[in-house]
């Protein structure tokens, strides 16, 4: 006999008020909580990152499983178990079904998050920056799972790029072949993370955020299924020379193919890496841009929801 199974999507009184309501929503990630920073640094980053989505005129709603249940606005108890948590696993789009099955625990990525935010109806979701093509995917084919929901979801995505340890160029091209647009907020180039500039052209630039609230309007009402990817570069004061990186990067890589790492292990072999080598600065930047992306968002779903609302009427 076949069982109606629905999904368990547990939404905090605040967050289902707003849904109610029609008020903007911004979608957050918990794997920031569980594998970013230690304890106590990742519970204040992740509550500075919710203040600034207020800041910004939206409703945060932080994503997590926690014993088979889809948490959609994690409470501040519940942030607090998720930073102090050792055990809680990252999980990806692939995972979810399992992870709830099971009525086990899980830390979002940014393709469960985006996956989740669209089963909620949240229509934005800001991280600090999104998976890509990893270096070598013509042999290994590491592409991250991130570029493959952006194709999936009706999610309009607030990030600073992609780290530059990954294949920026290919990492754009998979999104303009599966014609996911890319917006970058007064920048002529994608943004690399913790760097400005990754040195590759932007396909748009606009400067103005109500512009872009109706980029994002535009492309729906088209009947567009997919995200939309809108870059905001980091702020001066915290960016890293992307020059210092990149030679950084350059003489990793050279040392990873005398180690013979490669595959999966490359990238947090990267990674650790320049974290090293940029004595902690790009882990101080990561949390600046997570709090100015969300700001952002934050704002930016406050202007859509007023531009939607005005046509309605």
């Amino acid at each position: 006999m076949n069982k109606n199974y629905n999904i368990p999507l547990k939404f905090s009184e605040e967050v289902a008020d707003a849904l109610h309501d029609g008020s903007p929503i911004v979608a957050l990630e918990s794997n920031v909580i569980t594998h970013g920073l230690p304890y106590p640094d990742n519970a204040l980053t992740a509550k500075k990152v919710e203040e600034a989505v207020r800041k910004g005129g939206a409703i945060p709603a932080t994503i997590g499983i926690k014993d088979g249940e889809i948490l959609i606005g994690m409470s501040f108890n519940e942030i607090e178990q998720f930073s102090k948590a050792k055990n809680i696993p990252k999980i990806g789009n692939r995972d979810i079904s399992i992870l709830l099955a099971q009525r086990n625990s899980g830390a979002t990525t940014v393709a469960s998050t985006i996956m989740i935010a669209e089963l909620a109806n949240i229509n934005f979701f800001a991280s600090a920056g999104i998976g890509g093509v990893h270096r070598g995917a013509e042999q290994t084919m590491d592409i991250s799972a991130d570029l493959m929901q952006f194709t999936k979801s009706k999610v309009a995505m607030v990030c600073a790029g992609a780290k530059n340890i990954l294949d920026l160029g290919l990492t754009m091209e998979y999104l303009e072949t599966h014609g996911v647009p890319i917006i970058s907020y007064q920048s002529d180039y994608f943004p690399a993370f913790y760097c400005k500039s990754s040195g590759f052209k932007s396909p748009h630039r606009i400067d103005n955020i109500t512009k872009i609230a109706d980029v994002i309007q535009m492309h729906w009402a088209f009947g567009n299924k997919n995200s939309m990817l809108i870059t905001k570069s980091i702020n001066d004061e915290d960016a890293i020379d992307e020059r210092e990186v990149e030679d950084i990067l350059n003489k990793a890589i050279i040392n990873a193919e005398k180690k013979k790492i490669s595959g999966n292990a490359i990238t947090k072999y990267l990674m650790q890496i320049i974290d090293r080598e940029t004595q902690g600065r790009t882990a101080r930047a990561n949390a600046s841009v997570l709090i100015s992306n969300a700001e952002f968002a934050g704002n930016l779903a406050s202007v859509y929801v007023s531009i939607t609302k005005e046509a309605v009427l």
